[in-house]
């Protein structure tokens, strides 16, 4: 799970080109001013890196994920393992 956790954080670090050190598991994704197209970066990476399909709809307004822990426990639970 801790390797599942990092990887996730090492995307959304790369993609959103924010210091991983800002990005703990209660980091609003609001709060980190995420562009909408980083978004859709780190959803498309994390379907490739997990191969899973994310809950996301780039089209709507309303968020799936709030937080940076919302986000690994989506991948979590999506590639099978206990949140």
């Amino acid at each position: 799970m801790a390797e599942l956790m990092d990887d996730v954080i090492d995307i959304i670090a790369e993609k959103a080109r924010i210091d991983r050190a800002k990005l703990e598991l209660t980091a609003r994704l609001d709060e980190l001013n995420i562009a909408s197209l980083d978004v859709v970066e780190i959803v498309f990476a994390l379907e490739e890196r997990f191969d899973i399909q994310m809950p996301y709809n780039a089209n709507s307004t309303q968020r799936e994920f709030e937080t940076i822990g919302d986000v690994v426990r989506a991948v979590e639970g999506l590639v099978g393992e206990p949140a």
